[in-house]
């Protein structure tokens, strides 16, 4: 039997960048340099439970082709038209008391640029841990940098922490071995700017998706920065949430209690839409994240939000083309899930039934003096067939889940993925508990262990693990699997791309388990999603 992986420490660590030139008075239209309140925040701040937080999903004006070269100017005047939006929001937000906003992942440049048609959108910047700078009030310091400097000033107009994307260069010399040959470093960076319009912090993006633009950072950024109304705050971009550096390497390292978190994130349904993924992660490390996704719904390009373990703020729309803005009071000591482990008195009958099945170890059928376990092995007797489905490209092995209750188990190398449950009323549709123990080697590679229960997207075998955001089905149910890692995301997706909560997670007998009772729509996905990162 596995043994229980030795549990995450619960909490996390620092780093930063910089650049500027002549600022064109078009690009800077708007931005007036705001020299109040720029002492530290109060001490009361610090003392104070709760802080407001933004996070907005924003539809970019793009480069009509992004293959094209075009001139530093023409960049500066596309790019203009995303900053004067942030600029509004910024404003709405500060009128709500908005202490820190976070925007999404290309929203300023825009994406799918080769390294050499993206370089006029590039700031140059150096690094905020060698060099204290206000874009803002020093705009003539360094070249190329309209972009940090438009930011900085909106900072201070906000009196807020603003948190941004976009792309930048920095020179490096043909004795560095990783050099490129155009002798420049690209990289995708998020910058982080306080109330008084500082560059506080920036991070370089390490897990690339598909960013020929972009080079790798040499060392991975871990990134931290203090704020005078929550603490410390970690950051990382999109793809990276699903590797452990820096996303969990942050966490385990630091003191970090809060994520700010820009993505440009294609929905994959039925396990990887964005705000599954984003409240998953919440969940899983008892941490706040603010995430700010790219509005770009043809491109299935939704899913923003701000997510505690115990309650989410978000936004997923294909249909309305406009920009959102999410405003949310966050506590500054989130708290995690309640009831995570052995909080369920063995006396509620559901739960009990889950115990004793656990307890013999599954071979329930052989003790007959158990009524329950007599109930299992009657189960286990009529076990439905198994088959294949691919899904998430991956080659699942499932079972179909039948009938008003029942218990089914599926294994795959060494998972086993376990169900008990029980349905208010029968719909016509077809759910199925799903395994998947390996590589997953599809659009990145890394290596996984997920139980599923979903929806299938029609009643043939065939259709299960196809994209569906609709359903009926109600259940309170136990899925348990024995897990070889700690590090388990539970997805949790209802009809209509909503999000719920966990009734229950934790560790039994070896085991990591997800309870729910009392859904409050029909489930689309409820999983465990497992990653194995010594395996990538």
């Amino acid at each position: 039997m596995n043994r229980r992986p030795r549990p995450m420490p619960s909490r996390f660590m620092v780093c930063i960048m910089s650049g500027a030139r002549t600022t064109t008075a078009l690009f800077l239209l708007g931005c007036c340099v705001l020299a109040l309140g720029l002492g530290s925040g109060s001490p009361e701040h610090r003392e104070a439970k709760h802080y407001i937080a933004a996070v907005y999903e924003h539809r970019s004006f793009l480069s009509p082709n992004p293959l094209e070269l075009t001139s530093r100017q023409q960049a500066l005047e596309l790019m203009k038209q995303n900053l004067d939006i942030y600029e509004q929001q910024v404003m709405a937000a500060a009128q709500k008391g908005v202490q820190i906003i976070v925007f999404p992942e290309d929203g300023i440049h825009g994406f799918n640029f080769t390294r050499t048609s993206i370089y006029p959108f590039l700031d140059f910047m150096p690094s905020p841990r060698l060099v204290r700078w206000n874009p803002c009030l020093e705009p003539f310091r360094f070249n190329d940098t309209e972009v940090l400097q438009r930011l900085s000033c909106m900072a201070i107009r906000g009196q807020m922490f603003l948190v941004a994307n976009l792309g930048t260069k920095q020179p490096c010399l043909r004795s560095d071995p990783r050099c490129p040959r155009d002798g420049r470093y690209q990289f995708n960076t998020n910058v982080v700017f306080s109330h008084n319009g500082t560059l506080v912090a920036r991070y370089r993006k390490h897990n690339l998706y598909f960013e020929a633009a972009f080079d790798t950072p040499a060392n991975v950024d871990l990134v931290t920065f203090d704020t005078p109304f929550a603490g410390q705050f970690g950051m990382f971009t999109c793809f990276d949430i699903l590797f452990f550096e820096p996303a969990i390497q942050l966490l385990r390292d630091s003191e970090v209690k809060h994520i700010v978190y820009p993505t440009a994130w294609m929905n994959q349904l039925p396990l990887l839409a964005a705000i599954e993924i984003q409240k998953a992660f919440a969940t899983a490390f008892g941490v706040s994240i603010l995430a700010a996704n790219i509005h770009h719904p043809t491109l299935g390009m939704t899913g923003s939000g701000i997510h505690t373990p115990l309650k989410s703020f978000w936004y997923h729309d294909m249909d309305n083309p406009k920009g959102h803005l999410i405003i949310a009071q966050v506590a500054t000591n989130p708290l995690g899930l309640v009831g995570t482990e052995n909080a369920t008195s063995e006396t509620d009958p559901s739960h009990s039934k889950f115990l004793k099945i656990l307890a013999g170890d599954l071979s329930c059928e052989k003790d007959a003096q158990e009524v329950h376990c007599e109930e299992a092995a009657k189960w286990n007797m009529n076990a439905p067939p198994t088959f294949h489905s691919e899904m998430m490209y991956d080659n699942f092995t499932l079972v179909p889940v039948w009938g008003k209750e029942g218990y089914v188990q599926v294994c795959s190398n060494g998972l086993c993925c376990h169900l008990l449950y029980e349905r208010p009323t029968l719909s016509e549709e077809l759910y199925a508990l799903g395994v998947f123990d390996g590589l997953h080697t599809v659009h990145g590679t890394y290596y996984l262990q997920v139980c599923a229960l979903v929806k299938c997207g029609g009643l043939g075998f065939d259709t299960c693990g196809q994209e569906i955001s609709e359903a009926q089905g109600l259940f309170d149910f136990h899925l348990w699997g024995n897990f070889s890692t700690s590090y388990i995301f539970p997805l949790f997706l209802t009809s209509g791309m909503t999000l719920d909560t966990p009734t229950q997670l934790g560790w039994e007998n070896d085991h990591y388990f997800l309870r729910k009772s009392g859904l409050s729509s029909g489930l689309v996905t409820a999983a465990l999603y497992g990653r194995l990162y010594e395996r990538d």
